[in-house]
């Protein structure tokens, strides 16, 4: 794929769309395509689909354009599919595909299954925000583009710390700076800062938390019960899991907590590539990336635990 202007060429109508769950990449590199439709063709009919965001990211450009309803009688000559590795994570999106002329997908999940008629798929990217940057004339980038690209890569790159991270990153990130955007607010408001009843939960997952594998491993469990005394919902748990990394020593981090409906959910992180988290994730019909990932099971947390201990064992015996 080299230029979304190619992907557009002869089209009329597209619809943009995510990951279930949404974060700050997803959100951050949908919106940022669909401003940048939106700048480049005022005639084109374009929408972006994606489950209901977090209120930290309602700034964005475009944000209150997103459409949580999709339905199977939308038709579009284009669907692009971004920050997903399969097409069944598009959740309630996924009828969009059916109908479409045309489905791309732009992505940097090692797990990618590869859907769509055409992808641009780079694993060792920072982000998909990044990606998207790639693809997008510099010239036509506004500052409400680069303020949606900036915050996902942000947000995928752990503000500049994860391995991803690479010195195009950094010049991608400066060229955004350079548009004008306010780059300290981004990254207060929807990574710093936190409120008193997150605290309250990220506290209580610490003090949860176990140790195993002689401390290379540490996880946490949040019950529903939890949440509710600290009044906070599963959209209010993002960074916990990376606190969990951060404990020295700790090679990988897992972290349980309850999914609206049922089930839990699983976040994992690894320190280095001594743990490949993405692997794990997949035997549980999730994905992600080496270092990063994630998934769900209907299973008690303390059986799926166990065998996800020994995952990470048998891959830490191998590295020795």
């Amino acid at each position: 794929m080299n230029s979304l202007e190619e992907q557009l060429g002869g089209v009329h109508s597209v619809a943009v769309a995510g990951h279930v769950k949404p974060d700050g990449d997803c959100i951050g590199s949908c919106l940022a395509t669909y401003n940048y439709i939106r700048d480049y063709d005022p005639d084109m009919q374009v929408r972006v689909f994606l489950e209901p965001i977090p209120n930290i990211f309602k700034f964005l450009p475009g944000a209150g354009a997103i459409d949580s309803a999709p339905d199977a009688s939308m038709r579009f000559d284009l669907v692009i599919v971004q920050d997903c590795g399969d097409a069944k994570r598009l959740g309630k999106a996924a009828v969009l595909l059916d109908n479409a002329k045309r489905v791309i997908c732009i992505d940097h999940h090692i797990s990618n299954t590869g859907f769509g008629d055409d992808r641009y798929i780079v694993p060792n990217a920072s982000s998909t925000s990044e990606l998207v940057f790639d693809l997008m004339d510099q010239a036509r980038i506004t500052k409400q583009v680069a303020e949606c690209i900036y915050t996902g890569i942000i947000h995928d790159t752990g503000l500049f710390q994860y391995s991803s991270t690479s010195p195009k990153t950094m010049r991608t990130a400066a060229f955004l700076m350079e548009q004008g955007i306010p780059f300290t607010e981004i990254v207060d408001q929807t990574y710093i800062q936190k409120t008193f009843e997150q605290n309250q939960i990220l506290a209580r997952a610490i003090e949860k938390s176990r140790l195993h594998l002689d401390g290379a491993c540490i996880s946490s469990v949040i019950t529903e019960n939890d949440m509710k005394e600290c009044r906070v919902l599963p959209k209010h748990l993002e960074g916990i899991v990376a606190q969990l990394r951060a404990t020295k020593g700790v090679e990988a981090a897992i972290f349980f907590y309850p999914q609206e409906g049922q089930g839990y959910k699983i976040s994992l992180r690894a320190a280095s590539d001594a743990v490949n988290v993405a692997q794990i994730a997949v035997r549980y019909g999730g994905g992600g990336h080496i270092r990063a990932a994630g998934a769900s099971t209907d299973m008690e947390p303390q059986e799926c635990l166990a065998q996800i201990l020994e995952m990470v064992r048998q891959q830490l015996e191998g590295r020795e």
